[in-house]
């Protein structure tokens, strides 16, 4: 959703600059149109190169390159995530969720318990504690792009509105201008 907010804030950005432009292209012509020497002035003056608007302080959008890659990441753990949660994966109706193979082989260390069924739900949650792990870092990665990208589009927001601020005087300066032709 930040990623279309920040597309459609450089959109709008391109037509206040655009408008502008406009506006100057209109203001000359009021000139023109007021006063034969205005007119002559017009003529005379080295037109202005036609800009784009991506030119006018505008650089081309893109999304924070930061949230972009903690959605890339955060998609491709999605499905393991998916396959542990609790609530997303399919219930298995043994009794024992682990394989005793498996356990025997990385068990071994003495940190856990000598007891067979201390050290299995030792380890289940040391299993626990990395998924909670994961996901948190996951969710921090997806915090920081957000917050950066934020940060951007709160910039973007300000000079947007300087824009706009500018182009409403410049609006009604040439309001009262063709009124008073």
């Amino acid at each position: 959703e930040l990623i279309r907010q920040g597309e459609a804030l450089k959109r709008t950005e391109q037509m206040v600059d655009k408008m502008d432009q406009d506006l100057k292209t209109s203001q000359k012509h009021i000139n023109s149109i007021k006063s034969v020497w205005g007119g002559l002035v017009n003529y005379f003056k080295a037109k202005p190169p036609e800009s784009k608007p991506e030119q006018n302080g505008a650089p081309e959008y893109y999304a924070n390159s930061r949230l972009k890659e903690a959605m890339m990441s955060s998609k491709e753990q999605e499905s393991k995530y998916q396959e542990s949660h609790p609530n997303l994966r399919k219930l298995d109706n043994s009794d024992n969720d682990f394989n005793k193979a498996d356990l025997v082989s990385s068990v071994q260390r003495d940190a856990y318990p000598k007891n067979q069924h201390l050290r299995a739900y030792h380890q289940k949650i040391d299993n626990n504690l990395d998924e909670m792990s994961s996901g948190l870092s996951r969710l921090k990665s997806l915090a920081l792009g957000l917050q950066t990208e934020i940060e951007e589009q709160d910039d973007m927001l300000d000079r947007l509105t300087k824009k706009v601020e500018t182009l409403d005087v410049n609006i009604k300066n040439t309001d009262r201008k063709v009124r008073q032709l």
